[in-house]
Parts: C-alpha cells; sequence; structure tokens
C-alpha cells in the first residue's frame, strides 16, 4: 500500500476477496498477479458471534485466526481488513443491534491489534447512526494508525432503488411520473456518506471507498463525489467489457472516471470473480496500468503544482515583509507572465508614439516594485520589438532586491534605466511618467493592496498616463471540500482564538473540491483612479444558484486583470491564462459546513475594509441560512498598509 500515488506511473491495487482459507499463500498469489495487497475478512464470513446467549456465549477457542500467520510488517502494509458483513449495527432489532455491536467492536479491536493500515466498513442504508458513534468512540481510545474505508456505491442499486422509492415518503408512488428512482439512486447513497461524515465530525480517520457500478451518474454527480476524501475505487470485474481480442476494457464513461481518479491518487481494488476466464486475472491490472500510461500528460501548470495540492499558505504581504530572493524566483520562472506585459507595454508604446516620432520622443517608464528585474527586462524588450526610445525609473523598497537591480543595471542595463531604493508611496520623482507598470496583484486581485500602492503613485503620472495594469476584477464561486475543510481546521494555534482560523483567507492549489456554480465578480479597481475621493473600501452581494444536494465549506478567490486594451492576465477556471503558474486560488473558509439543497440559492456577502493601517475583508453567508460575520474588524487576519 505504500505504493499509493507514485507519480504518474504506478497504479496501486488490491484484489478484494470474500473467504481467503490461506492468507500467506493467497497473499503470494496475488501478489504474483501484480496486486500491492489483500482486501480480506479478518473474521470467517460465516462466523457469526453470540455474544448473550449459551452455549455459543461460552464457546472456548479462538474467535479467529492468529496474527502469527504473517509478519507484522505484512499486516501493516499488505492487508486491508473487512468489516463482516452480517454485522447490522444500527438494526432495529435489540438482540441483533446489541450481538453487531459486540462484533463490530471486536473486529475494530482485532484489526488495531494487526496495525492494519485501512479496514473496509460497507454502508448500504440511510440510518448509520449507531455505527458512527461506534467507530468514532473507537478512534478516540486508542492511538490507532489505522484509516478506515467506508464502503459507499456510486449509485444505489436496483433492489436497493425500488426499496427507497417505496419507503420514501416525499415520493408519491401513485404516479410513476414522480418516481425519478434514477435521482433517487444518484443522490440517496451521497447523503448516507454526507450523514456519516458529519456524525463523526469530519473526522481525518474516515475516508470513502467508493464502489463504482455498471452505471454510473451524471457528470455533475461524479463532480460531487470526487469533491470528498477518495482513498480507494472499487471495481467489480462485472463492469468490464470485453474487446475483440478477449481482453477486459471499460466503457469510455468509465475510463473518463478513472482518469479523475488517477489525479486524486486513488488505489484500486479488484473485486469479483474472474469474467474472462480464457486471460489471466492480472488482466485487469493490465488494463488500469495501460490506462494510467496513457492518461493526459500535466500541463505546465499542472507540473509546477505538483506537490502543493490543497496545501495552504498565507497569502504574501509585500508592503509589510521584504520577500526572498528564491520567492521571486520562483515567480520569474512563469512563461506567460512576463510575455504578456511586454505585449502590453509593446502595443501601448504603439499607441502613444506615432511611426514619424519614434526618433524623437522618449516615452518615460516606471516599473513600481521592480523586485528583481523582469519587468523591466520585459520593458526594455517591449521597446526594442516596437522600435521606441523609453526611459525606465525601476522603483524597489526591499533593499536586498535593490542589489540585484543595481547589478543589473552595471552588467545589462547602462544607462537607461535608473534603479530607485523606496517605497513607490513615498517616492518624490524628478519626472512625471507616460507609463506605470506594476506586478502588485495578488490571487483575489486586491489582496497584496495594489489599489492603495498604484492610488498612492498615480501623481507620478503625467495627464492622459497608462498604467500597466489598467483594471482588475476578483471573483468567487461556493465549493465543497471535506479535505479542505479539515485542512483548516487542524491550523488551530494555541494562543489564537479557537476559530480565528476560519477566518482568514488562504492560497491554495485547490486539488481535491467541487465548484458548486460558476464564479461570479466581485470588486473591481481601474488605474488610473479617476474618482475625485478615493475610498477603496467595498461591498457586494453575490448569489448563486445550486443545482443539487450538496455542502458548502467556503469559497474559491480568482482574478482577471487587463494589462492593456486586449492584453489580459486570469486565473479564473473559465478564462484562465494557459501555462501561467505565478498564482493559485485564494480560499476563503467559513466555520461551519451548511448543508445545501438542489434549488437552493447560496448568497454571501463580502467586504473590502480599511482604516488607514491596514486593510481586511470580512465576509457571512446570508442564505439559504445565516452564518456569522467572519473577521469582523479584521480580529484574525489584515494585510498591513
Amino acid at each position: 500500500m505504500a505504493s499509493a500515488g507514485s507519480g504518474g506511473g504506478r497504479v496501486s491495487s488490491g484484489r478484494d476477496l470474500n473467504c481467503v482459507p490461506e492468507v500467506a499463500e493467497t497473499l503470494g498469489a496475488v501478489a504474483k498477479q501484480g496486486f500491492d495487497f489483500l482486501c480480506m475478512p479478518i473474521f470467517h464470513p460465516r462466523f457469526k458471534r453470540e455474544f448473550h446467549q449459551e452455549p455459543a456465549k461460552s464457546r472456548s477457542g479462538p474467535q479467529t485466526r492468529s496474527d502469527l500467520l504473517l509478519s507484522g510488517r505484512d499486516w501493516n502494509s499488505l492487508i486491508v481488513g473487512k468489516l463482516s458483513e452480517w454485522i447490522k449495527a444500527d438494526s432495529e432489532i435489540p438482540s441483533i443491534r446489541k450481538t453487531s455491536e459486540a462484533a463490530l467492536l471486536q473486529e475494530l479491536n482485532f484489526s488495531a491489534y494487526l496495525g492494519l493500515p485501512a479496514f473496509l466498513i460497507p454502508i448500504t442504508q440511510e440510518e448509520n447512526s449507531n455505527l458512527a458513534r461506534l467507530l468514532l468512540n473507537h478512534i478516540h481510545t486508542g492511538h490507532h494508525s489505522t484509516m478506515f474505508w467506508m464502503r459507499v456505491p456510486l449509485m444505489a442499486s436496483n433492489d436497493l432503488r425500488e426499496d427507497l422509492i417505496e419507503n420514501d415518503p416525499t415520493q408519491n408512488c401513485d404516479d410513476d411520473e414522480n418516481v425519478d428512482d434514477e435521482n433517487v439512486g444518484e443522490e440517496r447513497t451521497w447523503i448516507w456518506w454526507h450523514n456519516f461524515r458529519t456524525l463523526c465530525d469530519y473526522n481525518k480517520k474516515i475516508a470513502l471507498a467508493i464502489e463504482v457500478g455498471a452505471d454510473l451518474p451524471g457528470s455533475n454527480v461524479i463532480d460531487r463525489w470526487l469533491g470528498e476524501p477518495i482513498k480507494a475505487a472499487i471495481l467489480p470485474t462485472s463492469i468490464f467489457l470485453t474487446n475483440k481480442k478477449g481482453f477486459p476494457v471499460l466503457s469510455k464513461l468509465h475510463q473518463r472516471l478513472i482518469f479523475r481518479l488517477f489525479k486524486l491518487e486513488v488505489q484500486f481494488v479488484i473485486s469479483g470473480a474472474h469474467h474472462h476466464s480464457e486471460k489471466d486475472f492480472c488482466s485487469y491490472l493490465q488494463y488500469l496500468e495501460y490506462l494510467s500510461q496513457n492518461r493526459p500528460p500535466p500541463n505546465a501548470y499542472e507540473m509546477f503544482a505538483k506537490g502543493y495540492e490543497d496545501y495552504l499558505q498565507s497569502p504574501l504581504q509585500p508592503l509589510m515583509d521584504n520577500l526572498e530572493s528564491q520567492t521571486y524566483e520562483v515567480f520569474e520562472k512563469d512563461p506567460v507572465k512576463y510575455s504578456q506585459y511586454q505585449q502590453a507595454v509593446y502595443k501601448c508604446l504603439l499607441d502613444r508614439v506615432p511611426e514619424e516620432e519614434k526618433e524623437t520622443n522618449t516615452q518615460i517608464l516606471m516599473v513600481l516594485g521592480a523586485g528583481r528585474g523582469p519587468l523591466v527586462n520585459a520593458s526594455l524588450r517591449a521597446a526594442k520589438q516596437a522600435e521606441r526610445m523609453i526611459k525606465v525609473y525601476a522603483v524597489e523598497k526591499n533593499p536586498n532586491a535593490v542589489i540585484t537591480l543595481e547589478g543589473w543595471r552595471y552588467e545589462e542595463w547602462g544607462s537607461q534605466v535608473t534603479v530607485v531604493s523606496s517605497d513607490m508611496r513615498e517616492w518624490n520623482p524628478p519626472e512625471k511618467a507616460d507609463i506605470i507598470v506594476s506586478e502588485l496583484l495578488g490571487s483575489f486581485g486586491d489582496n497584496e493592496l495594489s489599489p492603495e500602492c498604484l492610488d498612492g503613485a498615480q501623481h507620478f503620472l503625467k495627464e492622459g498616463g497608462v498604467s500597466i495594469p489598467g483594471e482588475y476584477t476578483s471573483y468567487l464561486a461556493p465549493i465543497s471540500s471535506s479535505k479542505l475543510y479539515n485542512e483548516v481546521r487542524a491550523c488551530r494555534e494555541k494562543d489564537r482564538d479557537p476559530e480565528a482560523q476560519f477566518e482568514m483567507p488562504y492560497v491554495v492549489r485547490l486539488h481535491n473540491f467541487h465548484q458548486l456554480s460558476n464564479p461570479l465578480q466581485c470588486f473591481t479597481f481601474q488605474h488610473p483612479n479617476k474618482d475625485p475621493v478615493i475610498d477603496n473600501n467595498r461591498y457586494c452581494c453575490l448569489k448563486y444558484n445550486i443545482k443539487l444536494n450538496t455542502v458548502l465549506h467556503g469559497f474559491a478567490g480568482y482574478f482577471h486583470t487587463v494589462l492593456y486594451k486586449d492584453v489580459t492576465l486570469s486565473i479564473c477556471p473559465e478564462t484562465h491564462s494557459p501555462g501561467m503558474f505565478s498564482w493559485f486560488p485564494i480560499l476563503f473558509p467559513i466555520k461551519q459546513p451548511i448543508p445545501l439543497r438542489e434549488g437552493d440559492t447560496v448568497c454571501v456577502r463580502f467586504w473590502r475594509c480599511n482604516n488607514g493601517k491596514k486593510v481586511w475583508y470580512e465576509w457571512a453567508v446570508t442564505s439559504p441560512i445565516c452564518s456569522a460575520i467572519h473577521n469582523p474588524t479584521g480580529r484574525s487576519y489584515t494585510i498591513g498598509l
């Protein structure tokens, strides 16, 4: 199991068996077929224990096989335990429930004793409160390393669907048109899972093993499942088709699902009897390996983001903190951003200097926040490309980066560039600029205080001068993600308010999540700012239509900027600049997950506040229910001016 998700190549896979006469022998056989682990019951499937009645209660002898059949290392890495299927901890018949409770605890304790890496527990109905309580108590009463994989079908089977419709008071069974059994099958199993993990308070040890059937739910339902903490996907042999050569293959729809599961580094478990007996059983596994090798290669953004998936980072505070050389270096590698800036400066120079003036008209260009010089270089390249003359001021407040800029001037740039070691808001320039160029945008557009910086510097600009960028807009979209909710929860710090971590944004490469609706525009800023009274406080109310039952964990933030005319940069999913990796999205969490029903409207209110010393955001959900206002007065998070 240790090989789970080892890069782009091998698939980590297990064989699921219901009856294992000889453990070591069977383990050897499945390893020979190429499997990494074995899923098996740790008690005999037909050995029902009776804890309350004689004579079975006093029966002597061991309850199951000895742990000495395998080495400790093998139990720890090669065996996934399975709960006995007869155990019904939520049975309405007291005797069955009590026996099931005792047997469940016996099996959980024995799996902890063996040190199993994971233990499979099936969820087959909506009511699982007692099972949740027993499992949670078990997790809290010991230091177990075992993960619990809740085995949930992607869709309810036909038999189960009929039961659900029959027993559902909301369905009018006299009228066939009201019975959408497909929808029942798609919806119900996710609700089972959602209720279970909510009862378990999103415990990190409880994850999902989805069971993939021959029928697949609609694409938006699959999207919802892929926002969940899926650790394994169970593929019955019965869902495989047969190709012309007699080998097992999967339908196009199933293949698409498998490719998406590969991205989540899910482990695959093959269950069921051999349906392609003229081929070796390992042909199922070979087919998954074939799919893995033929998955689409990662793009530049995915390559750059490798290892950062769902990893929370605090947004940069470039005004308060001086960046490190390495941070500059990472951003300078972006292949798209600086070519777009070059294009913007090039077009601007052509518009401002007619052909007949190109020998006499020198444009004054100021790079505000020059860092280690990439925008200076982009501007110089643009001038050369446009055959226009420029004089450059490179303004930078970080004294360490100024050393790098002076090195560039001495080695490369010469007298064409003047390096200025100053905060742009305090600098008194010797002349005014035709063009100011800056890269002060954060993942949410304005969250690194570009508006305040550029407003403070716009008196440098000549009448009719140009700012690059000229405009930027932030966007927000509601998202569901168990993974991110738990990551935020884990950021709790000892000396802070216990919920402070939910009142601050995080920069994060969103990965294991489901976006519930398209992003909507939040705040827009324009430069130069023509308003007679400059006020960068903002307020907006955004409304999203929800198309399926789900749960809200927070909001993903993006931005889109117009550098100059038709030259843009964007990190919005629909308009993302291809190959650009300088910015990951931003996440605004909420303290309490909010259950949503199909047809609900999510209404969120966002404020951008400024008291002259710092800037902060406040946010609150007001529909379908009200949340608390997050981060009032900037108590948990501010951006220093």
